[in-house]
């Protein structure tokens, strides 16, 4: 999309880990922080022309962004062979994407559930969870390439933003310019 975004991920995202024991016996740990943000800015510069990471004390509204985007996790969720009475693993990640405009007006604020399983034959139990977690992050990428502009409307920032043209020269300007001009000769 031919947009600029700036995106800002917040400190709970950039660390993001789930630990959690499952039926009492087996604690469970996933750290998806540093993946989720490398997913996210790979994937978000092949969606848009241009991207910036925003850094915690930048104002986006001074960067002059078509859009600012600010992912979250909402919620993390696992299941493990124990409890399903199966041999998979299932993860399931409820993604938050809210977008703003360049007036810093929040235009969209859209709840993304991504899944992902996989056996637990084929690997052992803590690969077999990251593998899962892996495949709802992939889950996710695609649903954000097949909807994000649908469902956030991200791509008709660009058209938008209230700015002038950067080579735009003031009316008073150009015409005392041409005055000078005229008196000259």
């Amino acid at each position: 999309m031919a947009v600029t975004v700036g995106v800002r991920f917040p400190d709970n995202f950039r660390s993001f880990t789930h630990e959690e024991e499952a039926l009492g016996n087996e604690e469970w740990s996933i750290d998806l922080g540093r993946s989720n943000e490398v997913l996210f800015t790979e994937l978000f510069g092949y969606m848009f022309e241009e991207v910036r990471i925003v850094g915690p004390d930048e104002d986006p509204a001074l960067l002059g962004l078509d859009a600012f985007i600010e992912p979250s996790i909402d919620a993390f969720e696992f299941s493990v062979p124990n409890q399903t009475k199966t041999d998979s693993f299932a993860v399931w990640i409820r993604y938050r994407i809210k977008v703003y405009n360049s007036s810093g007006d929040q235009i969209a604020n859209w709840p993304l559930a991504a899944y992902g399983k996989s056996q637990s034959r084929m690997l052992g139990g803590s690969e077999a969870l990251q593998e899962a977690a892996v495949l709802a992050m992939r889950d996710a990428a695609a649903l954000m390439i097949d909807k994000l502009d649908r469902e956030t409307g991200v791509g008709a920032t660009r058209a938008k933003r209230a700015t002038a043209p950067e080579n735009a020269v003031p009316e008073a300007q150009t015409t005392a310019h041409d005055g000078d001009a005229n008196d000259a000769g």
